[in-house]
């Protein structure tokens, strides 16, 4: 039997409404023929349908010349391309299960997926103090579980740019700190990922006030996530997801190299007082 259409909801959504224009358009049409007639793989043209992926710029065009459907496609794209995500914290954890490179600049926070379970438990405690143990608990097991992609067999290749901020603000103490800044330094040990340290001396930037994370899937779709102090924005359109790239970019040529970086870290670490002196 074969597997039921992802149900949608147009109504709420124009990601959605264009998956079901496209499932209702196709009609009797398999999508194998489909991906023939527009040059896409079945694979690609099945996520958009079912709203999983944002339709690419290219596909709109192509799919109101297959379905003769006079620009409706092309109309939806422009809605659906400046629409926020309704699911999009969902989404970008999903997006970050299965990227193959994750590049992430971080300027206050110490970036999620390199976060020890002391650091996010105070983190956690900092931001919410009213949450039971409880809560904090499930919080920390939930952002250690992303770590968990670095430990399979083929894990992702990861660069972070950390601002020297990060570095100087304190969580919890020298007790918190000083693992978390050695988990940093352990990033450039790794084959597969890369710390750099942006220091104050490099001045303003692109990407100031927040954080950004960049991520490439295995069929070459690159996708951004911007997030504030108590809001994230999931972008999929390439020409938004290119901008942030190119200011991703920009800011690590400017960064200290990844052995300078290490240096740099390591040199916080040794400022950090003694806890068990008086």
């Amino acid at each position: 039997m074969p597997a039921r259409p992802r149900p949608l909801t147009p109504d709420r959504s124009a990601r959605h409404l264009f998956g079901a224009k496209m499932r209702a358009y196709r009609g009797s049409m398999s999508l194998e023929r489909l991906a023939e007639i527009v040059n896409f793989s079945k694979s690609h043209l099945a996520r958009v349908e079912t709203a999983e992926s944002m339709p690419p710029p290219e596909l709109p065009p192509l799919l109101d010349a297959a379905f003769d459907t006079d620009g409706i496609f092309a109309e939806l794209y422009q809605v659906a391309r400046r629409e926020i995500h309704p699911d999009q914290f969902r989404r970008r954890m999903e997006i970050e299960a299965k990227a193959r490179v994750i590049a992430e600049y971080t300027g206050q926070l110490m970036p999620g997926l390199a976060q020890t379970e002391e650091y996010s438990r105070v983190l956690f405690r900092t931001h919410n103090p009213r949450a039971t143990e409880a809560e904090i608990e499930d919080l920390v097991v939930a952002r250690s579980s992303r770590q968990t992609l670095f430990q399979t067999d083929d894990p992702p290749d990861f660069s972070v740019i950390v601002d020297e901020a990060v570095l100087c603000r304190g969580f919890g103490g020298p007790a918190v700190m000083r693992p978390q800044l050695a988990r940093l330094i352990d990033l450039n040990q790794s084959p597969t990922s890369v710390m750099q340290v942006l220091p104050f001396s490099h001045g303003g930037h692109a990407l100031m006030g927040g954080s950004l994370a960049l991520f490439t899937l295995a069929d070459g779709t690159q996708v951004a996530w911007e997030e504030g102090s108590d809001s994230g924005t999931l972008m999929e359109d390439s020409d938004r997801v290119a901008k942030r790239q190119r200011a991703y970019d920009l800011l690590r040529s400017c960064a200290l190299s990844p052995a300078d970086s290490s240096a740099f870290v390591r040199s916080v670490m040794e400022a950090l007082p003694d806890e068990h002196q008086p």
